[in-house]
């Protein structure tokens, strides 16, 4: 397969709703294939939504805050379970449209042995139903360690979708360089770049992950209210008077070239799914000047591995 129909899906969530947000990923899904797309991609924490209240609310992080417990409460029951019911629509879905979707998530360890730890995770499903890869954040980025725990390698892999090879990284993992090194050196086509909003700065990174790994990167962002803060949680005062409409995640997703180009502009502050076919032949054509995991690579002067 030279071309590859691929598409970005911008939206909201249904905020810490666990089953209205699937049903609504499972219908975003359906539209995507009607589009012929090979790959669908959703943002970061996509289910059950990227939690921005955190770094908003002033309350948060003070210790035996009750409204904060009953958020969390609230947030770590509509925290998805790997092997659940849930994950399992999912892969049927995929194979249903012999696709491979990409999907965001906030995730909880089932009970019993495990504590119910939370984890910012990637799940990567293939187009038999298989789930290819599960990939939990590194490390939280600020706030987020409040709530998320560090994840490890175990899902840092390219993974293939049947005739392309992809890979995904979620938010500030695209700033580590070793962890760019680590999937470059496994020949992706594809990329995944998974944000809250795609901001200037996660653009930057996006554009230059593509041009590093000379591969095509689907930057996703998710779109969130102020309304979709949880009630309950004591508002800045720069937001408590603001309409419950206004935006505060504001998409941004596209697409990038591996050029670094933009092949999808950004979209910003609309739901859509942003569909378009790629050349994966430019991703070998790319690599004649620049092969950061192979032929540029100096393995005689740099040792690197994965743990």
């Amino acid at each position: 397969m030279s071309s590859l129909t691929v598409s970005l899906i911008q939206a909201a969530p249904i905020h810490n709703n666990l089953q209205a947000s699937l049903q609504k990923a499972l219908d975003l899904i359906d539209q995507a294939a009607a589009q012929g797309a090979h790959l669908a991609a959703f943002a970061e924490g996509w289910l059950s939504g990227y939690p921005a209240w955190i770094d908003y609310c002033p309350d948060i992080a003070k210790w035996g805050d009750q409204a904060t417990e009953a958020v969390f409460m609230d947030f770590w029951k509509n925290s998805l379970i790997v092997g659940s019911p849930e994950t399992d629509a999912l892969a049927a879905k995929a194979k249903e449209h012999q696709m491979t979707i990409i999907m965001g998530a906030n995730e909880r360890t089932p009970l019993g042995p495990g504590p119910g730890t939370l984890f910012n995770t990637l799940l990567t499903f293939g187009p038999d139903g298989n789930l290819l890869n599960h990939h939990r954040k590194l490390m939280p980025t600020f706030n987020e360690k409040l709530f998320h725990a560090q994840g490890d390698a175990r899902g840092l892999k390219v993974v293939s979708g049947g005739d392309f090879r992809v890979s995904g990284l979620i938010c500030f993992e695209h700033f580590m360089p070793l962890s760019r090194m680590a999937l470059h050196q496994q020949a992706e086509d594809v990329h995944v770049a998974a944000w809250p909003n795609v901001l200037d700065r996660h653009l930057l990174a996006s554009r230059h992950y593509a041009f590093e790994g000379r591969c095509f990167v689907l930057a996703v962002g998710q779109l969130m209210r102020i309304g979709d803060i949880p009630a309950g949680l004591r508002l800045p005062e720069e937001l408590a008077d603001k309409p419950k409409d206004e935006l505060l995640l504001k998409g941004g997703s596209c697409l990038i070239s591996p050029q670094g180009e933009l092949v999808i502009e950004q979209q910003f502050g609309e739901e859509g799914i942003y569909t378009a076919e790629i050349d994966l032949d430019e991703v070998i054509k790319g690599r004649l000047t620049l092969d950061a995991g192979g032929h540029y690579n100096r393995p005689d002067v740099f040792d690197f591995r994965v743990k």
